[in-house]
């Protein structure tokens, strides 16, 4: 294969009418610019040579029908082929209710973006001669009917088919939930487990086991690249949360054989009702962070008493929209030693202690020199 394409990623899309959106003091999101943020982003797409665009799951506020339908009639003007997955806010009930669509009808809403066979809710597409998509579903109900990140046994079954299949065909794989870890012992925290499959190993141990090195997601609401054993995992925030960003890729060979990956970081600046987007967005969520850095200073590994914790919170204030942002360098000097060792892990710092600015613009060597 000796191919040269550029494509987009926008995530969590968030979109609500104005008439479904859900007034909520405590939200981090910002919803109320999901369609000017998105378009804001077509806008500077469709003016470059893309050869289509990636959307990681979580395309509506909760579900709706109606927010669906509007963003499946928007994506079908577009210039570029689009494609997309499912998150938990897509298809968050088992059967249809007054507010959201069941969990089988999502497929049916997007047959024109991924969904050929829209009796399941994963698939397969070639997007160019030599290149190919695999579009999974992360979303799955628990004994208790309780939404969860997995992979079913029979979609695991249906991947190693696939991939098996799959050839020298260059293979990008899109699913909503992360599968390697963004966060410090991620898999583990009581507040972020959530956002990574609880199977994640296993889908792991099959990409490699067939030398796939890109994975596409969301959910997490940050701007971060995450590495293991070779496979990639690139995940992208939200366009309704601070710093509301979107990327656009670049994948090519070389003369060598190489296989290169380079990517840029955009960001929404301005929407009618925000015209200092970034400003106003990053105080927004910084002004609703203190429940969530209470909880968290309360949980392992910090385990500081709620006295404690609630004194503590105000000073770091900013601390989870600096992760969101990517390429964050965490210091809290005045904190004791063991806190500012544990912030400083969220920081982009590798193994070895150094800093290593990924998240936003980078280019990575995917292959090196055949044997």
């Amino acid at each position: 294969m000796n191919c040269k394409f550029r494509f987009a990623i926008a995530s969590d899309l968030h979109i609500a009418l104005p008439h479904t959106i859900w007034q909520h003091p405590s939200r981090f999101h910002l919803v109320e610019v999901s369609i000017n943020a998105f378009e804001s982003v077509l806008e500077h797409l469709t003016q470059l040579d893309l050869d289509f665009l990636l959307i990681p799951g979580d395309l509506t506020q909760h579900g709706e029908p109606e927010n669906h339908s509007w963003l499946g009639e928007r994506l079908s003007k577009l210039p570029f082929p689009t494609y997309v997955v499912p998150g938990n806010h897509d298809v968050p009930v088992l059967q249809a209710n007054e507010q959201s669509i069941a969990f089988s009808d999502f497929p049916y809403y997007y047959r024109k973006f991924g969904y050929n066979k829209p009796e399941q809710s994963y698939y397969t597409c070639e997007l160019l001669p030599g290149v190919r998509l695999i579009g999974l579903n992360s979303n799955s109900f628990n004994e208790r009917g309780e939404l969860v990140g997995r992979l079913d046994e029979k979609q695991l079954q249906w991947l190693e088919e696939v991939l098996a299949g799959a050839g020298d065909d260059l293979v990008l794989v899109m699913v909503h939930h992360n599968v390697v870890e963004h966060l410090p012992n991620q898999s583990s925290h009581p507040m972020a487990n959530h956002y990574i499959l609880q199977n994640a190993p296993e889908l792991l141990q099959l990409l490699r086991q067939y030398g796939v090195k890109l994975i596409f997601t969301g959910h997490l609401h940050v701007q971060d690249v995450a590495q293991s054993h070779g496979v990639y995992e690139i995940t992208t925030g939200s366009l309704v949360s601070y710093p509301h960003p979107y990327r656009v890729l670049e994948f090519k060979q070389d003369d060598r054989g190489r296989e290169w990956l380079q990517f840029l970081s955009y960001r929404v600046e301005s929407v009618p009702e925000f015209p200092d987007l970034q400003n106003s967005s990053r105080q927004w969520m910084s002004d609703r962070s203190f429940p969530f850095l209470v909880k968290f200073l309360s949980l392992p590994p910090f385990n500081l008493p709620l006295a404690e914790a609630e004194e503590l919170a105000p000073s770091f204030r900013d601390f989870w929209a600096t992760v969101a942002n990517g390429d964050a360098l965490l210091d809290y000097p005045g904190f004791s030693p063991q806190l500012r060792q544990h912030f400083q892990q969220y920081g982009a710092i590798s193994p070895c202690g150094t800093p290593t600015l990924i998240d936003n613009h980078s280019t990575l060597l995917l292959s090196d020199l055949p044997n």
